[in-house]
């Protein structure tokens, strides 16, 4: 019984890799969203899983949109499997469309923090790979300020155990994932992993923070 139990709680605690469906032909499969208003700011984040971080941005009062994606390594134009192996050195990133006059990236910044544990070097959650790193990506020297002096507060007042281990990087480019990864939970509500480690990763960040939350989110 106690074997079957472990076999089936690995099951359940699908991880991103193994919940996506099998990708076709990268040509027809890569995405790109819609022409963004002008007034309209973006801010990129890597945390895990990149369904989950889709989720948590969304949920965020002056948020518009979010899109899964990749960053933070050097092979152009990469594919999700080709991310997943490691090899690319991209992260599962997430970029932000949201409006400054509703919200200001410091709150963003907040919320990255707020949204998942970055004391875990390479993990977050079930998953486990480079590319599930922490990382809060920068466009000008006042976002990287913001979040250096926002880690240096939080290893000040000593909010973890452990030592923070995102990384601060600048932003050379963002290529957006396949169609099939933009608003996975929205269009997957019965996926295990949806159901077992994005879903409640939201509500806790929902907990947490409801300052932040939209009205009549789920």
């Amino acid at each position: 019984m106690k074997t079957m139990y472990i076999f089936l709680s690995l099951i359940i605690l699908n991880n991103c890799q193994l919940s996506a469906p099998v990708p076709q032909d990268r040509t027809t499969e890569v995405w790109a969203p819609t022409t963004i208003q002008k007034d309209k700011s973006k801010a990129y984040f890597a945390s895990g899983c990149f369904w989950c971080v889709e989720s948590v941005y969304e949920s965020i009062k002056g948020v518009e949109e979010a899109f899964s994606g990749y960053a933070g390594g050097k092979t152009k134009n990469p594919t999700y499997y080709q991310v997943v192996t490691g090899r690319t050195g991209h992260a599962e990133t997430v970029e932000v469309i949201y409006d400054p006059k509703l919200v200001n990236f410091s709150t963003l910044v907040e919320a990255f923090f707020d949204s998942h544990d970055p004391t875990l070097l390479n993990q977050q959650g079930p998953d486990r790979g480079t590319h599930y790193r922490s990382i809060a990506f920068y466009q000008n020297n006042e976002e990287k300020e913001i979040i250096e002096k926002y880690i240096a507060k939080l290893e000040k007042e000593k909010v973890y155990n452990r030592k923070i281990v995102t990384e601060v990087k600048p932003l050379a480019k963002f290529y957006y994932a396949e169609n099939y990864h933009q608003d996975y939970e929205k269009n997957n509500p019965n996926d295990l992993y949806i159901l077992n480690v994005s879903v409640p990763r939201l509500n806790k960040f929902k907990a947490t923070s409801p300052e932040l939350i939209k009205d009549q989110q789920h």
